[in-house]
């Protein structure tokens, strides 16, 4: 059964590094299985805006709620133990563990969370991103596409309610990147989860439900996708 609290919700949230203000009162509810686009220019604070929605940037002000944790009570441990198996991240830069193979990259999370199948489980999520002959293979040689599909299942492996994608397809190739953002909406499906993508392309957010948009830090439109 869905839950009926929101998968996020965040009120006159604020991040301020140094003097320098980065986000600036964001009001923001997010329904459980919704797809979302956070779209807007270089510098908008997109990608602040899901440091401190996925609990890697801590909060300067304002109340957040993410999968039934209040953030901001949480330090970095607790932060880090919130997100283990709720949130799942795949970044425009792959980071992926470059000194182990697609399949241990992706096992690490669940050998992490204590997952005693976490070896047979990273094979087939592989194996489900169209990576079955590729196990073994190291990150350097894997093309672009293959190293995004090797970081797609690792966040998705452990089913996790909410997935976040920045700039998922900025380093690929557009052919490629099609086909990325094909797998990830397939993915997300799957489970229904909640799927927050930051981009700066509009023809991408407008294949999410809703699109909203930021400028200097603040929410400047919250609009259903046509």
């Amino acid at each position: 059964m869905t839950s009926p609290l929101p998968a996020i919700s965040a009120q006159n949230l604020t991040l301020t590094l140094g003097t320098t203000e980065i986000l600036k009162g964001i009001d923001l509810q997010v329904a459980n299985g919704e797809t979302l686009a956070l779209l807007g220019p270089s510098g908008s604070g997109k990608s602040s805006l899901m440091a401190l929605l996925t609990g890697l940037e801590r909060t300067s002000g304002g109340s957040l709620s993410v999968a039934g944790q209040d953030f901001t009570k949480l330090d970095e441990d607790g932060l880090a133990r919130a997100r283990r198996g709720r949130i799942g991240i795949v970044l425009q830069a792959f980071h992926l563990l470059p000194t182990m193979t697609a399949q241990e990259n992706v096992a690490t999370p669940l050998e992490l969370a204590g997952e005693s199948d976490a070896w047979e489980r990273a094979a087939a999520e592989l194996n489900s991103v169209g990576l079955g002959h590729r196990l073994t293979h190291y990150p350097a040689q894997l093309s672009g596409g293959e190293q995004q599909r090797v970081a797609i299942a690792r966040a998705t492996v452990s089913r996790p309610p909410l997935i976040f994608a920045d700039e998922p397809t900025g380093n690929l190739d557009a052919a490629t990147g099609a086909q990325i953002i094909d797998l990830l909406f397939a993915r997300r499906a799957e489970t229904n989860a909640t799927l927050i993508i930051i981009t700066h392309d509009e023809h991408l957010a407008a294949r999410c439900q809703r699109v909203v948009t930021l400028a200097d830090g603040r929410i400047v439109s919250d609009t259903a996708s046509s």
